[in-house]
């Protein structure tokens, strides 16, 4: 570079000396053939013109060479600079430059690059082709090659390519930056630095062109309308009619011109609210053009002797915003679903919170809203990632469908996605779950229509008092908070309050309580016997868990189990729940009782994992009790929640041998259709349709025909809750095959329950 510098020095040296040398050589001559003095005066002035012109012309276009070989030469700093590849490139194919790292990395020199035959190893030849259409469609097609490094090993590379300034003869200079896909995230790191860096240039620009080329805006205190320069209503297309070539507009026309969703950024603006710092936004407005443009604004407030006077200086920074997409797609950009991730929703909530403060009277009311997709692990498992990762996709995509001017949505990790959704009725916010549930229910494709796909959301309302003074990532904490107060309930939504903050501290205090108790061994087992309604042996045992603290204390099933789901404490219950009923069964069968079946509930948490099988075994295994002799009791709702996968479980659980139970048959979806699908071995009959069968006849109807359905399927049938011998009677009657409830015994410790097996045993014999 410094050498064609200095030979373009010299060129312009003797072009200057060539033109006076010549101008002095014309004069001269044509001095002798005119004979006025006023014609020669006139040549004269003419000849000495044109020379000024043509040297000003060379001296022109020297200046704009030394310019381009400047911005070359400042890239090429900038590109040194860099920890990623960058290369400085020409359409014409007369410059090349790669910096450190790529040298580094791929092992190539400079020599090597100057080589047509190895770039053409490195770049596609159509990126280098010097044609501008076929850039073009390389800028618009993949991004993505492997570059051959010298050394024989290959680096996997993603490019991105900018125009940053033409040459003098009408070639372009680009730079591609690029780096290794499989340093992803150092590289999104350094984008964000750069991005900062690049605020920091904006500033710098801002202030050296306040003075010039600025559009500027004024607002009085005791007007209506405000005041635009003649500069601003060149960019805006709106009609210079002052005198001055400047106009006067409404609030109204700026409301037009200015995006909707930009307006809350300039509230303070508008409303004229004091300050002593200049706010600096960056708004989308209609140019003159028609199209949005990006426009800097920069604003403030001060007061004089007749009032408030609001002062803006306005810049079109479109061109920059679009050299700058590149790094904000890939820094802010989530590689899934292509919307907002968690940083960029956190900056924008945090540009949103911090504008809401500057603004008096009520504000527009924006929810923060916290989404996920209920068992998505789940469908993970059974359909696979690439489909769970378009289940992604199209849920990112109803939701931007689905919310309202001024909001935003952005994924913020795993299946989690957050809204910034703008309404003043919660009421909007309830039609908007309703909205995105009823698109989430139509996706089908790839397995995804065996699943019943839902979601649960959590969310809270940004401008509460209670959040004053929080930054926007503590108030996405609450949304999320609430969220996971959701969490095994599913198709659910919940708002964050001060009275769930409490509720959640009292939570937290039991989920401790829990800890020390499974720590102490405060937990027991209690049974209840199953009996045969056809000879009135004990055929089976329920296994039912009891909180005793050492006070004595009995904390019954229904206050911690819940707390225990949710903090996922229950799969440590479970775990003691299998080894200890299996152990205790066991030890029965070891003492010479005749052998029985023991019954364990599972939640939904432990029968879908995908592991549960294995787990059973092992336990079965280390206790020594034959699987026939375990009866794995589930719910029908939860059953009936992922119907395909709990099908797979059941059918894994039955051939080891262990028997299955639908517990609370009825209650849920009751629908008998599913019996012939589910692989059950016994159905239970909920105490809701036994405690009335002795005056109701319809319960009688319906009793007596799920146990006539269910024996057609070859499926046993048991009821609970029973505690009459009337009730005993009609099931006996009615076909059922075993009965549990108060009326045969309720449930009892495990040295309790031996005394019950003795008791029966001895009464069996008798008789």
């Amino acid at each position: 570079m410094k050498q064609d510098r200095k030979r373009y020095r010299f060129a312009v040296a003797v072009g200057i000396l060539l033109i006076i040398l010549a101008s002095v050589r014309l004069s001269c001559e044509l001095y002798d053939i005119i004979d006025s003095d006023a014609e020669r005066y006139i040549m004269l002035f003419a000849v000495i013109a044109s020379g000024f012109v043509l040297i000003g012309l060379i001296v022109s276009f020297y200046l704009k060479l030394i310019g381009n070989q400047r911005q070359y030469k400042a890239l090429m700093d900038v590109a040194d600079r860099m920890t990623v590849f960058a290369v400085l490139w020409d359409t014409g194919k007369k410059m090349f430059y790669a910096n450190a790292a790529f040298t580094c990395d791929t092992g190539y020199t400079s020599a090597d690059l100057a080589d047509p035959e190895k770039l053409a190893k490195i770049f596609p030849p159509e990126a280098l082709s010097g044609r501008v259409e076929d850039l073009e469609k390389f800028l618009e097609g993949r991004d993505e090659f492997t570059v051959q490094c010298k050394t024989g090993g290959s680096v996997t590379t993603s490019w991105s390519t900018s125009v940053m300034f033409e040459l003098e003869n009408g070639d372009q200079v680009l730079m591609s930056v690029g780096t290794n896909r499989n340093d992803e995230i150092r590289l999104k790191k350094a984008l964000l630095k750069t991005s900062e860096a690049l605020s920091e240039s904006d500033k710098r620009y801002f202030l050296a062109t306040e003075l010039s080329g600025v559009g500027l805006i004024l607002r009085y205190e005791d007007r209506g309308d405000y005041y635009v320069s003649e500069q601003l209503c060149h960019m805006l297309g709106l009609p210079a009619t002052g005198p001055d070539k400047g106009c006067f507009v409404g609030i109204e026309t700026l409301r037009e011109i200015i995006r909707s969703e930009d307006h809350i950024l300039l509230k303070p603006f508008t409303q004229g609210v004091p300050g002593d710092e200049t706010i600096s936004v960056n708004v989308r407005a209609k140019a003159a053009d028609g199209d949005l443009h990006w426009f800097n604004v920069r604003y403030k407030t001060i007061k004089d002797g007749t009032g408030y006077i609001t002062g803006g200086a306005i810049i079109d920074i479109t061109l920059e915003k679009e050299k700058d997409l590149i790094i904000e797609k890939m820094a802010y950009i989530d590689d899934v679903t292509q919307i907002y991730n968690r940083y960029r929703f956190i900056m924008l909530g945090d540009e949103m919170l911090s504008s809401m403060r500057f603004i008096n009277g009520s504000p527009d009311t924006y929810w923060v809203i916290t989404a996920d997709i209920d068992d998505f692990h789940i469908i993970n498992d059974t359909c696979g990632y690439e489909t769970g990762n378009d289940l992604l996709k199209r849920f990112a995509m109803i939701l931007m469908k689905n919310i309202t001017d001024g909001s935003t949505a952005a994924r913020i990790g795993g299946d989690n996605f957050s809204v910034l959704f703008r309404s003043k009725d919660e009421a909007d916010v309830t039609n908007f779950f309703a909205s995105v549930r009823h698109d989430l229910g139509t996706i089908s494709g790839g397995g995804l229509e065996k699943h019943n796909i839902d979601c649960s959301f959590g969310y809270c309302l940004m401008s509460d008092s209670e959040f004053v003074g929080e930054s926007f990532s503590e108030i996405l904490e609450h949304s999320e908070f609430a969220l996971n107060l959701t969490k095994g309930m599913k198709s659910s939504s919940m708002r964050y309050d001060a009275h769930i903050r409490d509720g959640v501290i009292d939570r937290s205090n039991m989920e401790k309580e829990i800890s020390e108790a499974l720590e102490n061994h405060e937990f027991e087992l209690y049974y209840q016997p199953k009996i045969s309604l056809t000879d009135g042996s004990v055929i089976g045992m329920e296994a039912l868990i009891r909180w005793i603290k050492p006070d004595g204390t009995v904390i019954p099933p229904l206050d911690f189990i819940p707390v225990a789901e949710r903090s996922m404490m229950i799969t440590r219950i479970s775990d003691f729940v299998l080894h200890e009923a299996c152990r205790q069964n066991k030890r029965l069968q070891d003492m010479g009782y005749p052998p029985i079946t023991v019954s364990i509930n599972l939640t939904a948490i432990d029968f879908y994992k995908t592991d549960v099988t294995r787990i059973i075994s092992d336990v079965l295994k280390e206790t020594g009790l034959d699987p026939e002799y375990l009866d794995i009791e589930l719910t029908e709702s939860l059953a009936l929640k992922d119907i395909q996968h709990a099908i797979i479980q059941m059918n894994d659980l039955r051939k080891l041998g262990i028997k299955i139970s639908m517990d609370d048959f009825g209650t849920g979806y009751s629908s008998l259709s599913y019996i012939q699908q589910l692989p059950i071995t016994l159905l239970k009959l909920d105490r809701s349709f036994i405690m009335y069968l002795e005056d109701d006849e319809v319960s009688r109807e319906i009793v007596s025909a799920i146990i006539r359905i269910a024996k057609s399927k070859k499926i046993e049938t048991i009821a609970e809750g029973v505690e009459y011998s009337a009730q005993s009677e009609i099931l006996r009657d009615s076909g059922c095959d075993y009965a549990q409830g108060y009326f045969y015994g309720k449930p009892m410790p495990a040295d309790k329950f031996e005394q019950f097996m003795e008791q029966h045993t001895e009464r069996s014999m008798r008789s």
